[in-house]
């Protein structure tokens, strides 16, 4: 037997076993797609809308039931769903007129968007730095005044 031939039975072996395995392969690549997209935050837009429905409109009915309007609803919730707000908001305004409920007065303030928190903390700063700065002049007036006399 020519030694060439013993290298194709040895490959031709192999291609044999790699034949059964490659679809298992393929399928388990491609069920695993969602779970990728997932982590890389590529999601469906139509399961993203309906997974932030129901806290849409739990939202919206807490606006409702705190007296805000719905315009701040929607700017301070930007990142939800402006439909589910409202249907929210809408069915907490008809259970409050048919049970005669006030509205109840928010002790905490609005919370902020997601992307909002860092900025404030740096206008926070600056403000806390304009402050010390007046004072800082403020109490320097006082000295060249005391100078003048």
């Amino acid at each position: 037997m020519p030694s060439g031939t013993h290298v194709f039975c040895k490959y031709a072996k192999i291609s044999a076993m790699i034949k059964p395995i490659l679809p298992i392969l393929v399928i388990l690549c491609l069920s695993a797609c969602d779970q990728v997209g997932q982590k890389l935050g590529l999601e469906d837009l139509a399961k993203k809308e309906a997974r932030m429905e129901p806290e849409a409109k739990a939202v919206g009915s807490a606006c409702r039931q705190s007296g805000r309007a719905i315009e701040d609803c929607y700017s301070i919730y930007g990142w939800l769903p402006k439909a589910g707000i409202y249907a929210g908001w809408r069915e907490m305004d008809e259970y409050m007129r048919e049970n005669k409920l006030e509205t109840i007065v928010p002790q905490l303030p609005p919370p902020e968007a997601p992307g909002t928190k860092k900025k404030k903390k740096a206008t926070e700063a600056a403000a806390a730095e304009g402050e010390a700065k007046a004072e800082a002049g403020s109490k320097a007036e006082p000295d060249k005044k005391a100078d003048k006399h």
